[in-house]
């Protein structure tokens, strides 16, 4: 493990190997510090060294936060055991005890995934202001996790995916402190994606009018080619990168997001809430927290301006490669089947109305940005949620309305 400091504030890669690292420090520029086993800066993709049983590996640094602490995980080696050296290595990271039951439990990935004093615990850390730095243990301990071959593991990982990009999208701005550790994760949810899609664009088929079907006839003459397709690309291809530079920024986090959204239905509804909140506040909707201004308190007012003081977070530039899958994840949030169905019961959840306030502060933002695409699909996503919360009760389409009967 090595460490240096960057001239470059608009990029952040992980370096090589320890064995590289004197000739890496002859150079004018060095990279900001290592934060797992990867390989060169053109890599995306770092390997874990195979081992024949799990190792827990504790080393002490000069300086830094303390002792730096790294498991090797074997790819051979059972779910269960892998998910066990995760939880063994967590616990010196933590300022509190671990509770045992969650190795000794059927799957402890899955047991550590829903234990809400352990993610009470990582989420804090998240959110310091010292955290996201190359020396970061927690960052390294989500590195190495995502790097198993347990996606019950990844799954944590990608829980706290929300509060770590509230934490990084406010910092990167101002660039004060190194965020190494940050991008070093970011980089690794991006690579994973990559080797996912194999170079291959998301696309989705648009149905194309011009052909009949058992729903229309079409007025148009037909076309030669009667499979021709209407592809419309929701993520672009990938390209592997080493770095988060400023100018592919936006486009790592987006992926990230993206990987988020596809793992939706597996992360647990607490993460989703903490997503919908930081959207408020990455909208800059922080004096009314996505609600209506007369519904807005003195009382909430007042704790939405001491939780960015705390956090350190607010408004960030939304570009559409992050505004996209962050809608994509809210629209999931606000139309989900068990949001719909308690909705219509007249119970709403604190998911629903996490969402549509979220929504609603995008919609907001847009409007002030003049940005139309976005106005367009924040404005669809308020419209959907507002008929979700109309009175729905039961009609019979079939029975004549009053006013349309004529009396003779």
């Amino acid at each position: 493990m090595s460490s240096s400091s960057s001239s470059d504030d608009d990029s952040a890669a992980v370096e090589p190997t320890p064995a590289e690292e004197t000739a890496e420090n002859k150079e004018p520029e060095t990279a900001i510090e290592e934060i797992a086993a990867p390989a060169e800066a053109e890599e995306t993709t770092p390997t874990i060294a195979a081992v024949e049983a799990p190792v827990t590996k504790t080393s002490s640094r000069a300086s830094g936060s303390g002792p730096v602490v790294r498991f090797d995980i074997s790819q051979s080696s059972s779910l269960t055991t892998i998910a066990q050296t995760a939880i063994e290595s967590l616990k010196p990271i933590l300022p509190n005890t671990i509770p045992s039951s969650l190795s000794s439990a059927p799957n402890p990935a899955l047991a550590l995934l829903n234990d809400l004093e352990t993610i009470a615990q990582i989420t804090a850390l998240l959110r310091r202001p010292t955290s996201g730095a190359g020396d970061d243990n927690l960052c390294r301990w989500l590195y190495d996790t995502f790097q198993s071959s347990n996606p019950d593991l990844k799954l944590v990982v990608l829980r706290f995916l929300p509060v770590l990009l509230s934490a990084y999208l406010s910092r990167v701005v101002s660039r004060r402190k190194s965020l190494a550790g940050f991008e070093a994760v970011l980089l690794s949810l991006y690579a994973h994606e990559t080797n996912r899609r194999a170079s291959q664009p998301l696309s989705v088929n648009i149905p194309d009018l011009t052909h009949p079907s058992i729903y229309h006839e079409s007025i148009f003459p037909h076309k030669n080619n009667a499979t021709a397709l209407n592809l419309a690309v929701i993520s672009p291809s990938l390209e592997p990168h080493g770095m988060v530079r400023s100018t592919k920024r936006a486009r790592i986090v987006g992926v990230a997001l993206e990987l988020y959204y596809t793992k939706i239905d597996k992360i647990p509804e607490t993460s989703k809430i903490e997503f919908c909140e930081f959207c408020r506040i990455w909208a800059g909707d922080v004096n009314n927290r996505g609600v209506k201004k007369e519904e807005a308190t003195a009382a909430v007012v007042e704790e939405a301006e001491e939780e960015e003081e705390e956090d350190g977070i607010g408004r960030i530039p939304l570009p559409w490669e992050i505004l996209q899958p962050i809608l994509r994840v809210l629209g999931h949030c606000l139309l989900g089947s068990n949001s719909i169905v308690n909705c219509k019961k007249k119970e709403r959840t604190a998911l629903f109305d996490a969402a549509i306030g979220a929504i609603r502060s995008l919609y907001l933002r847009s409007m002030h940005d003049i940005n139309p695409k976005a106005i367009l699909a924040t404005g669809s996503l308020v419209k959907l949620g507002d008929m979700a919360m109309e009175s729905t009760d039961e009609i019979d389409y079939t029975e004549i309305p009053y006013q349309t009967i004529i009396n003779l």
